[in-house]
């Protein structure tokens, strides 16, 4: 009994591992985010479908427990988000660390991620940085969480969902009106663009309102 941790792709459907596709299509049961979304991408990768088990930010405790109850009662286990790398800013940990607890074999299949992959194109070395992830949804925390953040002079890392692109950039426009900001915006797919300015000229250059992104704060000193 084994639980895979398996990263998929961002956006290029065709960035899915050898590995990856083989161990997918071994499985007994595949744990992801969305049936919905899973079977499409199954689809994609030209997979034949697999029962299903759901794990997202709504599961409980309980259904925790199931999981990992369903990982020691089959051989192989694959364990996916929508996108990227399960168990990054997902309840994936979660079940890896209760599956590790009773005994499963957890294992890892790297390879996609939203966060290296920006990284990589931003054009700036990071030696260190700040790693904030997704912000809150509810606008008054989201304004904590910013102001939290103002006087911590080292780059900074965020993410949110692509419907409140515009607005993360409208906040921080609020909270950092000149600070430098590096955005990747559609990742891996053909449309992806590196972004970079105050967040006022970035919201000037979006070539849409809603896109997947990964945002860069430059620190302080950097500002010209």
């Amino acid at each position: 009994m084994s639980l895979y941790v398996i990263a998929t792709p961002i956006g290029n459907p065709q960035d899915l591992s050898f590995r990856a596709h083989s161990i997918l299509s071994q499985a007994d049961l595949i744990i992801g985010e969305e049936p919905k979304v899973l079977r499409r991408r199954l689809k994609e990768w030209g997979l034949p479908l697999k029962p299903m088990e759901c794990l997202n930010e709504h599961s409980r405790q309980g259904d925790l427990s199931e999981l990992a109850e369903l990982c020691l009662s089959h051989s192989t286990v694959a364990l996916v988000s929508d996108c990227g790398t399960p168990g990054f800013c997902d309840p994936g940990a979660e079940l890896v660390a209760l599956c590790r607890k009773k005994g499963v074999r957890v294992r890892s299949l790297p390879g996609p991620s939203s966060l290296m992959a920006f990284l990589s194109l931003c054009g700036h070395r990071l030696d260190q940085f700040v790693f904030r992830g997704f912000l809150p949804a509810e606008t008054q925390a989201r304004k904590q969480a910013l102001n939290e953040l103002r006087n911590l002079n080292l780059p900074i890392v965020l993410m949110d969902t692509p419907y409140r692109l515009k607005k993360t950039l409208q906040e921080i426009h609020q909270v950092w009106p000149q600070r430098k900001l590096t955005m990747g915006l559609d990742l891996s797919r053909e449309e992806e663009l590196i972004l970079e300015g105050r967040a006022s000229q970035i919201l000037d250059s979006l070539p849409r309102d809603k896109i997947e992104f990964v945002l860069l704060l430059h620190k302080i000193q950097q500002i010209k």
